[in-house]
């Protein structure tokens, strides 16, 4: 397969596998979204999942969380690591929300870029979850897969995207991170597969005298969703 086989195999196949995409952060709007991503770095969607029900127990928006004391943030966000710096970054850039956007989260991406504690994968997943612009948030599961299935080269996830975003048509970038996301879990982890055993490794790997009867789909969407 060449790399543009590969990418629009790969698209074929997690459409049948994950038709629809459920956002895996619980949030209400995009305030919440945006906390709940920077809350995410290093740390599990499950675990980010266990605590934002106690933060936002407290504010649930700029206005209220910026009146909120720094240590109170911490003591509810600590499981999920870095509390310190990310208890800082909540309160601040609630702050700067208030004072300089009228309290909303900004669907900018230079605008989301410049708030404390927020970086190109966060701004990108807001943009796109909450607010429906194309974008490829790529993180380092994302960054793994894409190397290991030879869609990129790239030796640092700003590249990766890059790569990614010529070889997927615009209108799939949101729907797509999510379901390689999810495939990763599920079927293709760091330790759960070497490369060769799950069933889209060995689809896009496959040998060149192969490559024809993957091409033409030759499994069904049903045996495709079965786990591997």
């Amino acid at each position: 397969m060449t790399k543009q086989q590969r990418a629009a195999h790969l698209l074929r196949r997690l459409n049948d596998l994950y038709p629809t995409t459920p956002i895996p952060l619980d949030h209400q709007d995009a305030y919440t979204l945006l906390v709940a991503v920077l809350l995410s770095a290093q740390c599990t969607d499950i675990r980010v999942n266990q605590v934002t029900p106690g933060l936002f127990a407290l504010a649930d928006n700029p206005q209220d969380m910026m009146q909120v004391p720094v240590d109170d943030i911490l003591a509810v966000i600590r499981p999920c690591g870095l509390g310190p710096r990310k208890a800082a970054a909540i309160s601040q850039l609630s702050k700067i929300l208030v004072e300089q956007h009228g309290g909303q989260v900004p669907a900018d991406f230079a605008a989301l870029e410049a708030l404390p504690g927020v970086g190109h994968k966060t701004a990108s997943v807001v943009m796109s979850q909450a607010f429906g612009v194309p974008a490829f948030p790529v993180d380092t599961h994302i960054h793994r897969l894409a190397t290991r299935w030879k869609l990129s080269s790239g030796k640092n996830v700003e590249h990766t995207e890059r790569d990614l975003k010529r070889l997927f048509p615009r209108e799939s970038w949101n729907r797509l991170h999510l379901q390689i996301i999810f495939y990763g879990r599920e079927h293709c982890s760091a330790r759960g597969c070497d490369g060769k055993s799950c069933m889209l490794c060995r689809e896009l790997l496959a040998k060149p005298s192969h490559d024809a009867g993957i091409a033409g789909g030759s499994r069904s969407a049903e045996n495709a969703a079965q786990p591997v």
